[in-house]
């Protein structure tokens, strides 16, 4: 039997990384619930890189891997969970793990994330919030480790760069983000294909649920915050849930004039995930921060208890303060 972590979490290098993954084998991977792009394409690209190398790995998700991933996700190995390696991807606290957070919330032996707002839970962490994704990290660690990189694992790494800069138009792009993706190039990852089934396809089934979230659009604060809400009776009548409602988000960073878009998503009966997409001088993180969240500066995430109303209040109030604090020039936090 594996021992649980004793609390104390180490910072740790790109050259110890890679270091730690050469001396083990027989490795869980960890994604995060509600699997994205990053979260899926840090994980596959590393078990690909691992496989090069010899490693036995299997990549865990705590929730079913929506089909669009497809063209890089692949049945991996059968490891003795109790005797692994445990790494945790892209994952900035343990609650993010699910239904995986009873069973490895404290056996992470290893993070690798881009989330200036991890806690700190696993044994070591190698930490980079310049990323503008884990996969960027990941990249640069397989090279570090002169791992052969395959197609499906370019395509992967891929797919988490251009889904968490959405498709390269977020303040989290920088020039070495660029970089990597145009030495993702060189694989043949054919990435208008993954670019239309990333950020141009919708089912029709999705399209209503937009249209119903739409006529919920509330604006508050002279216009400059928007708030959207998905509740459990428009999921069930249009069967959109889970990684389904991945882009919704998104529609509320298009809105002019605004700069705090609110996506409610309810996922229990008084359980509301909080998606929060800002721009200057908002900070994202932390105003999630102060909800029991976290995430970037641009874009982060929470969960609230409560009804709608008293959900979007609480919201509201915290968003609130910060505007008010930015009107008035200045920031105690």
């Amino acid at each position: 039997m594996r021992k649980e972590n004793n609390g104390v979490c180490k910072a740790i290098s790109l050259r110890k990384t890679a270091k730690f993954l050469k001396k083990h084998d027989n490795f869980v991977i960890l994604t995060h619930s509600s699997p994205d792009g990053d979260t899926l394409g840090s994980a596959y690209a590393l078990y690909y890189g691992l496989k090069e190398i010899g490693k036995m790995a299997a990549v865990i998700c705590p929730d079913v891997i929506p089909s669009k991933y497809s063209y890089f996700v692949n049945p991996t190995d059968s490891i003795d969970k109790q005797n692994a390696t445990v790494v945790a991807l892209d994952v900035a606290d343990k609650a993010l793990l699910g239904s995986l957070s009873e069973e490895f919330g404290n056996k992470v032996d290893l993070t690798v994330d881009h989330h200036i707002s991890n806690t700190k839970y696993a044994k070591y962490l190698y930490l980079d919030s310049s990323a503008s994704a884990t996969c960027e990290i990941i990249y640069e660690l397989l090279c570090f480790m002169k791992v052969n990189i395959n197609t499906r694992a370019a395509k992967a790494l891929y797919t988490g760069i251009a889904t968490d800069t959405g498709c390269f138009k977020y303040s989290n792009v920088t020039a070495k983000t660029h970089e990597i993706a145009s030495e993702l190039y060189e694989y043949d990852i054919k990435a208008d294909e993954i670019n239309k089934l990333m950020f141009d396809t919708k089912s029709k089934k999705l399209l209503e649920l937009e249209r119903m979230v739409l006529d919920t659009a509330e604006y508050h604060f002279d216009n400059r915050c928007i708030i959207l809400s998905v509740t459990a009776d428009m999921q069930n009548k249009t069967g959109c849930s889970g990684s389904d409602l991945e882009g919704i988000a998104i529609i509320s960073r298009s809105v002019e004039g605004v700069i705090a878009g609110v996506t409610v998503k309810q996922t229990d009966d008084k359980v509301f995930k909080i998606s929060l997409r800002t721009y200057f001088p908002l900070d994202a993180s932390a105003i999630c921060k102060e909800l029991g969240g976290g995430g970037h500066k641009a874009a982060a995430g929470a969960t609230l208890e409560g009804t709608l109303s008293e959900v979007k209040e609480q919201i509201l109030s915290v968003i609130g303060k910060y505007l008010e604090e930015a009107d008035n020039g200045t920031d105690s936090h």
